[in-house]
C-alpha cells in the first residue's frame, strides 16, 4: 500500500502564496506519475498539474498555468506544489495522487492512490 499525506494548506488572502506538500510512504512504485487535482465545495474535482515519473514533464490546468509550479523530490517522496497569485476561484481541497505508470495524466480516475486532501482558502 502507498500512503499519501497533503499538508500546506489554510487561509490566505488574493495575491499571497501557499506551498502545498505531499508525503509519500508504504510501498512505493517506480516509475510513477503524480499530480495534484482540487475540488470546490459543490463541484467536481479537477486536474491542477501533473509529473511524470522522472519529473521532467510537467502539465498544468490553464487556469493555473504561470501561477503553479509542480516539483517532485524522489529521493524524498516527496511532491510539491508551489502556488503564486492565489485568487479566491483557487479556493478548493487540494488533493495528491499517485498512478502506477511512468506517464501523466489528467484524468483522475487513472490515479491509484489519494491523499486525504488539504484546504486552501483564498479570501478577496
Amino acid at each position: 500500500q502507498v500512503q499519501l499525506v497533503e499538508s500546506g494548506g489554510g487561509l490566505v488572502q488574493a495575491g499571497a502564496s501557499l506551498r502545498l506538500s505531499c508525503a509519500a510512504s508504504g510501498r512505493t512504485y517506480s516509475p510513477d506519475a503524480m499530480a495534484w487535482f482540487r475540488q470546490a465545495s459543490g463541484k467536481e474535482r479537477e486536474f491542477v498539474a501533473a509529473t511524470n515519473g522522472n519529473g521532467d514533464i510537467t502539465n498544468y490546468a490553464d487556469s493555473v498555468k504561470g501561477r503553479f509550479t509542480i516539483t517532485r523530490d524522489r529521493a524524498r517522496n516527496m511532491l510539491y506544489l508551489q502556488m503564486n497569485l492565489l485568487k479566491p476561484e483557487d479556493t478548493a481541497v487540494y488533493y495528491c495522487a499517485r498512478r502506477v505508470v511512468a506517464d501523466a495524466s489528467r484524468y483522475f480516475r487513472e490515479y491509484d492512490y489519494w491523499g486525504q486532501g488539504t484546504q486552501v482558502t483564498v479570501s478577496s
